[in-house]
C-alpha cells in the first residue's frame, strides 16, 4: 500500500486496516492464533450450518 503525498498518517492507517479486513487476512490470523482441536472445528462448523439453516427458515420469502 502506498501512502499518498500529504496524507495524514491516521487516514493512511485507516485505509490499511480496511484493506486487511477486506482481504480476509485478519480473520485468517485470528483463526490461527490458538490451536483448536479438530473435533472442536467440526463442532463449530456444524453449529454454523445449523444457525444458517435456522436463519433461512425464519426469513420470509418474498
Amino acid at each position: 500500500m502506498r501512502v499518498h503525498d500529504k496524507e495524514p498518517i491516521g487516514q493512511a492507517l485507516r485505509r490499511f486496516k480496511k484493506l486487511i479486513e477486506r482481504s480476509g487476512m485478519q480473520k485468517e490470523l485470528r483463526a490461527h492464533q490458538y490451536y483448536e482441536k479438530p473435533c472442536e472445528q467440526r463442532r463449530r462448523a456444524q453449529l454454523r450450518k445449523q444457525k444458517a439453516a435456522r436463519k433461512a427458515m425464519m426469513t420470509p420469502k418474498v
